[in-house]
């Protein structure tokens, strides 16, 4: 969007003044006002997850002890956020010595700082290392380990997760959950066989921004929503622009070139260390960044599935002859560098109605970043932007029987109005910027953690306090009585529709989702069906 400093300045305060009116409305599950939690969290410096989703903090010789599998660029982003006040981490495992000792060092001058600076050199010492999962798993009982966080490429989530859930570990593993639908549906099964816990890293659903934007979107203050436009747009066109392309170090060269990886889903160390670029081993834009999008918008409709989706897909710049330094006509990636979808979602009617839906766009290229990140939904009383996972804005829509509306606007949540209806969006028109909001609150949502923390914190929690039954009636708890709100279930219908995509562009036409497919209990797959495939 093409918004000035003072429109975006503007949203982002009718933002917080929406939300504080809203936080004198509502409690959440430990009956302290979502104003208090956020206080509460600032003062004491604990997560903020501990307060706002109403799980509590554990005795420090409760602390979970907990395995990272993959260290990598998400592995270090996890280690950097785990929550020392409830994981105990005892080891970790990955296939490249590169890896490993970034797990402890970090990166310099990053966010990923690295075990030794996240708990201090005496402590860092104490984490013992494996060349793989399997290695790990051999000595898991020694070390006490009770769950694992797996961060490794894709196509190794499933392996590795039912090699974990066997050992009898929790599992708490990086989206997207796995590379098949198929894949996703065993891990459900054996979760569910084991009595274990199994739980995704799709951090939206633990992200305070996104769950007070929803709780806008819910209370019905943006109207009826027809249109949500998504996109992760970047330019890796330039020379060493390519954040996914990356050499082989020599370390992991030495260690690993030559041997065998097939045991491991890879055919040589090249493909392990450059898995996003083949399709073999991962899912192309759609699953490494799409997924975020398409979680977006399905917490915002609701959860509901979709009815289908079609789209294009292209290698359209790398592989191609260009003028100039950017050159990329023998890069061998087989992933696509350029999608453009469209989801229809079931609008509130479209049982009673068929055309009652709701079109998400998504798109994702590598030539242009002009736009940043982000899910803008448009609804008929207001729309809401949520850019980079840090920063929401609102502005109301101008219409009949409305007051004023637009970027330029102030506005505020009347609730309890004469109309009735729920709340409602009123603005008025000013050029300057506001001190405080409408409602007296601040601009809290500056600097809001991105939910990978709280996640974590959630996953201890649930592991300490949701047993020894963890499927009560044969199913993952539900998050209205604290259960995960990422579980694999929830998780897979991410997947589902990532992959889904997927297909879409490969066979060039629309696919119709089945309900099958979101169910754990039956082999229905899109990747199997031969309505797609055949």
């Amino acid at each position: 969007m093409a918004l000035t400093p003072e429109q975006e300045q503007i949203g982002k305060e009718n933002f917080a003044d929406s939300v504080n009116t809203l936080m004198n409305t509502e409690e959440n599950p430990t009956k302290v006002t979502r104003r208090d939690a956020i206080k509460a969290a600032a003062a004491t410096g604990a997560g903020l997850g501990i307060a706002y989703f109403g799980y509590e903090a554990l005795a420090e010789s409760d602390r979970v002890k907990v395995a990272f599998i993959g260290t990598g660029d998400e592995g270090n982003i996890l280690l950097t956020e785990h929550p020392e006040n409830y994981f105990d981490v005892v080891a970790i495992a990955d296939l490249r010595p590169t890896n490993r000792e970034r797990a402890f060092k970090g990166d310099p001058n990053d966010v990923r700082i690295g075990l030794v600076r996240k708990l201090g050199a005496d402590r860092a010492k104490n984490i013992k290392q494996f060349a793989s999962h399997k290695e790990l798993l051999e000595h898991k009982d020694e070390l006490g380990i009770e769950a694992v966080v797996i961060a490794t490429p894709l196509v190794s989530h499933e392996p590795i997760a039912l090699d974990c859930l066997e050992a009898g570990l929790h599992v708490l593993t990086e989206k997207l959950m796995a590379r098949t639908v198929t894949a996703c549906k065993n891990m459900i099964r054996k979760a569910k066989e084991k009595n274990l816990l199994l739980a995704v890293g799709h951090q939206r659903h633990y992200s305070v921004l996104y769950d007070n934007a929803n709780s806008i979107v819910q209370s019905g203050a943006l109207g009826d929503i027809k249109y949500i436009r998504a996109q992760w747009h970047r330019n890796n066109s330039f020379p060493a622009g390519d954040s996914w392309r990356k050499s082989v170090p020599k370390a992991d060269e030495a260690s690993l070139g030559g041997k065998d990886l097939s045991e491991f889903k890879f055919n040589d160390v090249n493909q392990l260390v450059n898995w996003r670029l083949y399709n073999s081993t991962g899912g192309g834009l759609m699953a490494e960044l799409g997924s975020h999008q398409m979680d977006a918008a399905s917490i915002f409709l609701g959860k509901v599935h979709p009815i289908a989706v079609q789209g294009y897909g292209g290698k359209n710049f790398y592989g191609i002859k260009h003028v100039g330094p950017e050159d990329k006509w023998d890069d061998d990636r087989e992933i696509d560098d350029h999608i453009y979808v469209t989801f229809e979602f079931p609008g509130k009617n479209f049982k009673e109605n068929n055309r009652d839906k709701c079109v998400v766009t998504y798109s994702s290229m590598n030539t242009n970043k002009f736009e940043p990140y982000g899910e803008i939904v448009y609804g008929s009383r207001g729309t809401l932007f949520m850019k980079t996972e840090k920063e929401a804005m609102l502005w109301k829509e101008d219409g009949r029987g409305s007051t004023g509306g637009g970027p330029d606007q102030r506005l505020w949540i009347v609730t309890g109005s004469a109309g009735g209806g729920g709340p409602q969006l009123e603005a008025y028109e000013t050029s300057s910027g506001a001190a405080k909001g409408a409602s007296g609150g601040p601009n809290w949502a500056d600097n809001v953690s991105r939910g990978y923390r709280e996640e974590m914190e959630h996953f201890a929690f649930s592991i300490r306090n949701h047993g020894p039954n963890y499927w009560p009636n044969g199913k993952p708890r539900p998050t209205a009585e604290g259960g995960l709100r990422c579980n694999g279930v929830v998780a897979m219908a991410d997947a589902i529709m990532a992959l889904t995509a997927n297909l879409a562009m490969e066979h060039q036409k629309r696919i119709v989702f089945k309900p099958e497919w979101f169910d754990p209990d039956s082999d229905a797959a899109p990747e199997t069906d031969p309505e797609i495939i055949g």
